[in-house]
């Protein structure tokens, strides 16, 4: 169906009222609807509306009985995946700036392994400074940076329309948080409102590779020391499809992404599944060191879905060895995901955020190294609760992608890999991301955003704790069994400052550290 078929309908109708004098009084309904259409191609609020004049509003009319053709026909509230309605509810309350309390208490069943709870305090606190932030930067970084407790995930510009670039950009900018480029590279729409950005480099080296592909330290260079560029990522993996790479197919590779990711014009683009300008944790470290060295002493980490345990040792004992350190680690969980992947690994590769986060915790504390370096999580976090858990498990702060997502407009119409997005976020298509107004849609992203780290920092006074890195594994209960629960630190292991150094047989994975190797990423036997 064309986008905006309701005109040639309503023009008929218009007209065979005009010739047939019987039907003129029929003119009452159609041109009121024929102005309706019109307002709606034009106004600039509602996405769905501007793509498809009047025909979208039948969405709203199924959005006001969505609530009742759910309980009594379809599914409820917590039902729908990969985001409940729920949870899309919450992120689009927020983003609007509208009530996103809850009334009558908790759908969830409190007796079922679905629930978990922090523990609150008899004697909460109050007065919290909500400005406070963690320091991102060892001694050897000479440009520290202070990222917010919720920002924004890789995203890249290919994967999302350009208007949606510019809107996470103006909504970071607004909100004093950072902006992920997702290793497509760092696009021109990135740039357009100077939101603070942290430039991520994926295998492909997309905006900074020469012409075989490989990492050009020139192009590098001219870029990453630009002010708007606060942090360097190294993309190891991602939780959708975990050492798989990926390909953007030549048809999609216009113009505008080819300068942007410096590959040429309507040729397949490749990610290839491993770097190229490194191949040991050692040569990995000492990559990271000339690129912080390159950006003019800005902090470097990496991002990586934890996959075979024994290599996140490998470069925790590179850094020992070396003395190089990285500035900060983000885990991605195999439960995140924002563009295609196959099925078999989105379903079945990569470790979860919960077991990876706690994984490379106990990596960094059992190696004396969490006081220097940094640690973020990033994997289907959308609201402060989720925040609130990301802490417990040692995070020092979180990023969301299809949370933002959500911010901006989009419906999980699941599809991101079409061009046919319905919102315009995740399509090239010039028509349907006209539907996207940058400005609008910025101060959604910002009043989420807002709101979610606020209501982080209630449920830090709500337990009496002085700021959210205070909250501790003990403080977070998790359901066994309908009859039995236990905090998360009697469930899972927390390792002490320094085991894996003074007595790492005492441990649980203490085979995987024996495997580990600073020399190489495979296993040692």
């Amino acid at each position: 169906m064309h986008r905006w078929i309701a005109f040639p309908i309503l023009l008929a109708a218009i007209a065979l009222a005009i010739w047939w004098p019987p039907a003129r009084w029929t003119l009452i309904l159609w041109v009121p609807l024929l102005l309706v259409a019109f307002y709606d191609a034009i106004q600039r609020h509602h996405s769905l509306r501007r793509n498809f004049p009047l025909i979208a509003r039948i969405r709203w009319l199924f959005e006001d009985l969505r609530p009742f053709l759910y309980a009594y026909i379809v599914e409820g509230p917590l039902d729908g995946r990969p985001f409940a309605r729920a949870e899309r509810d919450i992120i689009y309350a927020r983003a609007k700036g509208e009530l996103d309390s809850h009334p009558f208490g908790t759908e969830l069943d409190v007796y079922s392994d679905e629930y978990e709870w922090m523990s609150h305090s008899i004697a909460p606190v109050a007065g919290h400074d909500r400005t406070l932030r963690p320091v991102v930067g060892t001694s050897q970084c000479s440009k520290p940076y202070r990222p917010a407790l919720l920002n924004i995930s890789a995203m890249s510009f290919g994967s999302l329309g350009a208007n949606a670039i510019e809107a996470l950009n103006l909504g970071a900018k607004l909100g004093n948080f950072y902006h992920d480029t997702g290793e497509g590279g760092f696009s021109p729409y990135h740039r357009t409102h100077g939101g603070d950005i942290v430039w991520e480099l994926g295998s492909g080296y997309f905006g900074c590779r020469d012409a075989e592909g490989r990492f050009d330290p020139e192009r590098f260079r001219d870029r990453a020391v630009e002010d708007q560029v606060r942090m360097i990522e190294i993309k190891l993996s991602q939780g959708a499809k975990p050492g798989h790479g990926g390909v953007l197919p030549g048809a999609k590779v216009s113009a505008e992404i080819a300068a942007t990711r410096g590959v040429p014009e309507g040729q397949d683009c490749i990610s290839p599944a491993a770097h190229s300008a490194f191949d040991t944790p050692i040569e990995m470290l000492e990559w990271a060191a000339r690129l912080r060295e390159m950006s003019g002493g800005k902090p470097v980490g990496i991002k990586l879905c934890v996959g075979q345990p024994h290599e996140i040792y490998a470069v925790m004992k590179a850094m020992i060895e070396t003395g190089i350190r990285l500035d900060y680690i983000v885990v991605d969980g195999a439960e995140g995901g924002t563009g295609a992947a196959p099925v078999e690994f989105s379903n079945r590769v990569g470790m979860p955020l919960r077991e990876g986060l706690i994984f490379v915790r106990n990596a960094l504390v059992g190696c004396g190294l969490k006081e220097e370096i940094r640690l973020a999580a990033s994997g289907k976090v959308h609201s402060g609760a989720g925040l609130a858990v990301n802490c417990a498990l040692g995070a020092n702060w979180s990023n969301a992608a299809r949370a933002f997502m959500f911010s901006l407009g989009c419906v999980q119409s699941l599809k991101c890999h079409t061009d046919m997005c319905p919102t315009g976020v995740a399509t090239q298509d010039a028509g349907r991301q006209s539907g996207l107004v940058v400005e609008d849609k910025a101060e959604r992203v910002r009043r989420f955003q807002a709101a979610t780290v606020s209501a982080l920092w209630d449920i830090s006074c709500a337990m009496g704790l002085d700021d959210p890195w205070a909250i501790r594994p003990h403080h977070l209960h998790e359901r066994l069994n309908s009859a039995r629960s236990d905090s998360i630190d009697r469930i899972y292991k927390f390792y002490e400052r320094g085991v894996l150094l003074d007595d790492p047989q005492s441990i649980a994975s203490a085979r995987y550290w024996a495997m580990a190797r600073a020399d190489s990423f495979r296993a040692a036997f």
